[in-house]
């Protein structure tokens, strides 16, 4: 820890008189921590934001939460037994906070657009003042859909489903910075993501969505939870077909 302080200092071009002073601390004080000793939290933050460095970058002991294998289930906000027992209010609060990103991954889910009288548009807004939207939903004419379908036992109404989810986007099939894309991935969970808070629901075997549970959770580290589904979504985005190259096939909203 000692070398990565000095090897900031050295790349900031501070020595440890200016450290001293921008931290308001005593020169002797830096020596000791150049010698080992770590600061507080407080003033880790201070003394990382004036070498232009992360705390765990100077400190990593100090943020065991940033390490990989670390204990994350401070990123656990809430834990529900189904998706249905998650209170409407969340969905709105998570929809409205939402300024820089909204990923969302599954079959089809009409009940996000159904939240509010007009979800679709103000969805679209967002896009419109800089936030990126991306929309995943299963292809209804892939062979997947129908197994999924059997899976649930939904007596073949998965295709007509996501069709209708289709239908309800209204603006954000064409809203710049908004994209749609249709995959024909098996999915595990469907992915929820409003910037750094995100709802995923672990499927159960012959579960419908409603009935799967559902985690909330707040993204602290790199090496997390929130992270492993947020690259979950990335590798199946990947994957998809945008929206536009199916008009043909009747899906337009």
């Amino acid at each position: 820890m000692t070398r990565r302080l000095e090897s900031a200092m050295l790349r900031a071009g501070i020595d440890s008189a200016a450290l001293a002073a921008a931290v308001k601390v005593d020169v002797k004080t830096v020596n000791r921590w150049l010698a080992g000793r770590v600061p507080h939290r407080r003033t880790r933050l201070q003394v990382a934001e004036a070498l232009g460095e992360t705390e765990e970058a100077l400190w990593p002991a100090s943020r065991p939460d940033s390490q990989p294998g670390a204990p994350a289930t401070a990123e656990v906000l809430g834990a529900y037994a189904h998706r249905a027992e998650i209170p409407s209010d969340l969905w709105v609060s998570l929809v409205y906070k939402a300024t820089e990103r909204i990923d969302i991954m599954g079959y089809a889910y009409p009940f996000v657009f159904e939240l509010l009288p007009k979800a679709s548009e103000l969805i679209a807004a967002k896009a419109n003042s800089g936030c990126v939207v991306r929309l995943g939903f299963a292809d209804p004419d892939c062979d997947h859909v129908m197994e999924r379908d059997a899976l649930e036992q939904m007596g073949g109404t998965l295709p007509g489903r996501i069709r209708n989810a289709l239908s309800m986007l209204g603006p954000l099939a064409d809203t710049p910075g908004c994209s749609i894309g249709l995959h024909a991935a098996h999915l595990y969970n469907s992915v929820f993501r409003f910037d750094s808070e995100m709802i995923v629901t672990p499927y159960l075997f012959r579960a419908r969505g409603y009935q799967h549970t559902a985690l909330h959770l707040r993204r602290l580290s790199p090496h997390g939870i929130f992270e492993s589904y947020a690259d979950q979504f990335e590798q199946i985005w990947g994957t998809t077909a945008p929206y536009e190259l199916e008009v043909d096939h009747g899906l337009t909203a």
